[in-house]
């Protein structure tokens, strides 16, 4: 086991660096949301979804 880790400490660190990078994004999208806060530019006419995200 000692030695898989020696082998693969590189590929670890890295892989744990990017999870807790992705969770952070993650978690801060969410923190948004809950606010209220949103990417919407309130500009329908170039949006994609062609104001399907807004309630009537």
């Amino acid at each position: 086991m000692i030695g898989f880790l020696e082998q693969n400490i590189g590929t670890i660190v890295i892989s744990a660096g990017l999870i807790a990078v992705v969770a952070l994004a993650v978690r801060s999208l969410i923190k948004d949301k809950k606010k209220g806060k949103s990417s919407c530019g309130g500009n329908c006419g170039s949006c994609s979804m062609g104001c399907a995200c807004h309630s009537k």
